[in-house]
């Protein structure tokens, strides 16, 4: 089992230095990008933030998994195919379970991570902007 372990992780090690470098950068962009556009709607439309509701609410979870998968999901199994065809290329065997993790950390962790943060950050800037607007309204009719 520790030998498991031990290849396992030598192997996530080696793809950062290995063939298709480009997708740590380019998947966790897209991730991001994604978590923004999403993030910023569920501000506009009174959301909750998206990670917090996830783990917290019940009620909404399978609605939100559902929700979440339609907008991360693709992007995840992009991940996990660039992650098999660099296993072929490279290992010459396929570890599903480490393809798994990398489509994870790659695709599904930036996302659950910044669609929150986004949410919440954009309901600050609304909340402010339109304490600013009225305060400037009240100054000028007095």
């Amino acid at each position: 089992m520790d030998h498991m372990w031990a290849r396992v992780w030598a192997d996530l090690l080696a793809r950062v230095s290995g063939p298709f470098k480009f997708r740590l950068l380019l998947q966790p962009a897209v991730s991001c990008f994604l978590a923004i556009r999403f993030g910023l709607k569920d501000a506009k439309q009174g959301n909750p933030p998206y990670f917090w509701s996830l783990l917290w609410d019940r009620e909404q979870r399978l609605y939100m998994v559902k929700e979440g998968w339609k907008s991360i999901g693709r992007v995840f199994l992009i991940a996990l195919a660039i992650d098999v065809v660099y296993q072929i290329i490279v290992l010459r065997l396929v570890y599903p379970g480490e393809a798994v993790i990398v489509a994870t950390v790659l695709a599904l962790v930036p996302y659950l991570i910044l669609r929150g943060l986004v949410t919440r950050v954009a309901r600050r800037w609304k909340s402010r902007v339109k304490t600013i607007d009225k305060g400037e309204g009240m100054r000028k009719a007095a």
